[in-house]
């Protein structure tokens, strides 16, 4: 008689599905990462921008600011989130 593998081990099947949660795990952590670094980013330019607004400056100052500023705060944030290997 031939040895077939059998494909309802539960072994068999794990390794495959554990790697591929783990990609889709991994995947779902550093775009949730990119959308937090985007929104922190847009707030802070916008924020500048209404300032730059309300005072009526004709440099952008406070947009410059506040961009740079929370382009700083959304690296650090990034950082932060890293797994620790």
């Amino acid at each position: 008689m031939e040895n077939k593998p059998d494909n309802t081990d539960p072994d068999g099947l794990k390794k495959p599905l554990d790697e591929a949660r783990q990609k889709t795990s991994s995947y779902a952590q550093y775009s949730s990462i990119a959308f937090q670094m985007l929104g922190t980013i847009g707030l802070g330019v916008w924020g500048g921008m209404k300032l730059d607004e309300w005072q009526g400056n004709k440099t952008p100052g406070w947009t410059i600011a506040l961009a740079l500023l929370s382009i700083g705060a959304s690296l650090y944030l990034f950082i932060r989130g890293l797994p620790k290997q």
